[in-house]
């Protein structure tokens, strides 16, 4: 072979065309429950989720009224994550809140 560095004889260099794909995203929902008190689900919004005191609020009616809400949009890992905080403050402050995902 010699000393010829980064010659290629015979061979042709291509690039592959390659996609990146979006991960898929998923809806985390809020369920609504007669013992969570109001402000609990606000202050869980705006900790957890990052929302505004007005989007929160909004929300939380929405899970009032609705029986569902949804917090937030993330990839997969995000959302379980998420849920899993969720439930142990839940738990923590003695409140049966409940979380779950759906595919967006």
């Amino acid at each position: 072979m010699g000393d010829r560095k980064g010659e290629l004889h015979g061979s042709t260099l291509t690039e592959d065309n390659v996609e990146t794909k979006e991960p898929p995203f998923y809806k985390v929902l809020l369920h609504n429950d007669d013992y969570t008190t109001m402000e609990f689900v606000v202050s869980i919004l705006e900790n957890i989720f990052q929302k505004s005191k007005q989007e929160a609020t909004r929300i939380m009616l929405n899970v009032h009224t609705e029986g569902v809400g949804v917090a937030g949009v993330y990839t997969r890992e995000i959302c379980e994550t998420k849920i899993a905080i969720v439930h142990e403050l839940a738990k923590k402050n003695e409140f049966p809140l409940r979380c779950s995902m759906e595919k967006d």
